[in-house]
Formats: C-alpha cells, structure tokens, sequence
C-alpha cells in the first residue's frame, strides 16, 4: 500500500525535529536526508503494525490543512511542511526474516573440513554476502 502524508520538520542547530500529526509520531534525523529517512520508516512501521492489529488507519491530511505554528516542536524553531511517501509492501519486504531455502554446491573435501570446524553454513555465507554487497544486517 503506497501513501503520503504531510511531515512537519523543524530545523534547530543540531538537526530536524520531526512530527507526523495524522499518526502521532514524533522523531528526529541528524540532517534532512536522514530526517525524510527516519520520518518513512517512522511512518512505515506505525502503518503496518496498525494493518497487523486491524486498527483504522488514518488518511492522511491535506498539506495546507497542517498548521506548523501547532506543531509540538513549533517552539524549537522554524518548521515547513513537507509529504513523505511510504510503500509498505516494500517495507514489509524488507523487514521479512522468512528463511528462503538455496542450494549450495561444495567440493566434498570442502564440505568435510567446515563440518569438521563447526562453522555454521548458512550463517557464514549470509555474513559473507552482507559483507559483499555492503549491507548491514536488518533487525
């Protein structure tokens, strides 16, 4: 499901300070780049764990209808308005920590000598291939 809702951020010195009012969510980002970031998985995850509990799920209101001087960061200084889009069919995807079954071909003496040192298969090529692809490992 792909939504967009309106993201109240203020900038103080060391960051944004972050509001999602229809949601109820308050965070903060180190820069603006890492702000949207935190806001869409801030977002992403309030969404999808309200679909799992079969909440209501607010739509989302109309950006002109956001009043920043309301904001409760509105004081910590100055606020714009912002629409954050979420997907979370991807997230979920991204969350998911389904094992996927893959075949692994090794020489036999290959296969002995990890048997014999204990190593754990899956684990080391699931390592190995994070580290590969620079990816850190997700939750």
């Amino acid at each position: 499901m792909k939504r967009v809702y309106p993201v109240i951020f203020t900038q103080t010195q060391d960051g944004f300070l972050i509001e999602v009012p229809d949601l109820g969510i308050l965070t903060e980002g180190t820069d603006m780049e890492n702000a949207i970031d935190m806001a869409r998985d801030a977002i992403s995850i309030t969404l999808v764990s309200m679909d799992e509990n079969k909440d209501i799920i607010p739509s989302p209101s109309a950006m002109e209808n956001i009043d920043v001087s309301k904001g409760t960061f509105a004081k910590n200084g100055k606020g714009f308005v912002s629409m954050v889009d979420v997907d979370t069919k991807e997230y979920r995807r991204k969350i998911d920590k389904t094992p996927v079954r893959r075949n692994v071909s090794l020489p036999s003496w290959l296969n002995d000598e990890v048997n014999a040192s204990g190593i754990n298969v899956s684990r080391f090529l699931q390592d190995a291939l994070m580290e590969r692809l620079n990816i850190e490992r997700r939750f």
